[in-house]
C-alpha cells in the first residue's frame, strides 16, 4: 500500500502536468519521471514539481535527480535544468527507471548489459554452490526460477529487435555451454528442448502477448481511453 499512499499524498503534484498536456509526469512513488518535448518545457515542469513538493515539505535531491534526452537532437549541447537554488541537475547518457535502463538516443532505447551482468553473477552464485552436487534438472530448475526473472525484468516493456533477441538468448546459451561442457549451439538447442528451458526470446513473446490481452479487455479507465473507448 505503501506507494500507492504516497501517490495519493502528492497527487497535486501530478496534477501539474494537466496545465500542459504536452508534458507528463509518471511515478511510482518517489521514482518520478518528467516527460517534455523540450528543454524548456522540463526546466517549467521541474520547477512547478520542485514548488509543489516543497509546499508539501519535500524537496528534490540533485545528487539523485539527473536529465536525458532522447530524440533527433540527443547528442547537441543544451542548456542546464537547474533547482530555485540554482544547484544544477546533470545531463546522462543512461538511467534507470524502476529497475529498466535506458539511454540517450535518437529514438527510445534501453539497455541490457546490466541485465546480463546480473544474470551472470546470479547463475555463477548457484554453480559456486550446487555444480559438483546436483543434477542438470536442478540446477536449470534453479536458473530458471532465480535468475531469468533478473535477465527479463521489465524487457517486455522495450523495443527489442531482433540483435537484442538474439544477444539475450546467447546469455542463456553461454550457461548451457558452461554446463553442459559443449561449444556446438545444436546440442545446445537439443538440451534446451529436452528440459524444455525456455529462451528469452520465447518469454517475453509470451509475456508480450499475455499483456496485449490483458489491455484489451481491462477495464481500467485509461487503458478504455487509449483504446478510444
Amino acid at each position: 500500500m505503501s506507494p500507492l499512499l504516497f501517490n495519493i499524498y502528492i497527487d497535486d503534484m501530478i496534477g501539474c502536468s494537466d496545465i500542459n498536456r504536452n508534458v507528463f509526469i509518471i511515478a511510482y512513488a518517489d521514482d518520478i519521471l518528467l516527460l517534455t518535448p523540450s528543454v524548456t518545457a522540463l526546466q517549467s515542469l521541474f520547477r512547478l514539481c520542485e514548488a509543489q513538493l516543497n509546499y508539501l515539505d519535500m524537496s528534490i535531491n540533485p545528487k539523485k535527480t539527473c536529465c536525458l534526452r532522447i530524440g533527433p537532437r540527443c547528442a547537441v549541447n543544451c542548456c542546464n535544468i537547474s533547482t530555485a537554488e540554482g544547484r544544477v541537475i546533470s545531463w546522462v547518457n543512461e538511467v534507470r527507471y524502476l529497475g529498466v535502463f535506458v539511454v540517450r538516443s535518437r529514438s527510445f532505447k534501453c539497455a541490457y548489459d546490466n541485465a546480463k551482468r546480473s544474470f551472470y553473477s546470479a547463475v555463477n552464485g548457484i554453480l559456486g554452490k550446487v555444480l559438483n552436487i546436483a543434477s542438470e534438472d536442478v540446477i536449470l530448475q534453479l536458473i530458471d526460477s532465480k535468475c531469468m526473472p533478473i535477465l527479463v525484468y521489465g524487457l517486455e516493456a522495450c523495443p527489442l529487435n531482433k540483435t537484442d533477441l538474439r544477444s539475450l538468448d546467447f546469455t542463456v546459451d553461454r550457461i548451457f555451454m558452461k554446463l553442459f561442457k559443449t561449444g556446438n549451439i545444436e546440442i545446445v538447442r537439443e538440451c534446451q528442448a529436452f528440459f524444455g528451458f525456455k529462451l528469452p526470446s520465447v518469454l517475453l513473446s509470451m509475456r508480450s502477448d499475455k499483456f496485449i490481452r490483458q489491455y484489451n479487455f481491462s477495464d481500467n479507465d485509461v487503458c478504455k481511453s487509449l483504446r478510444g473507448n
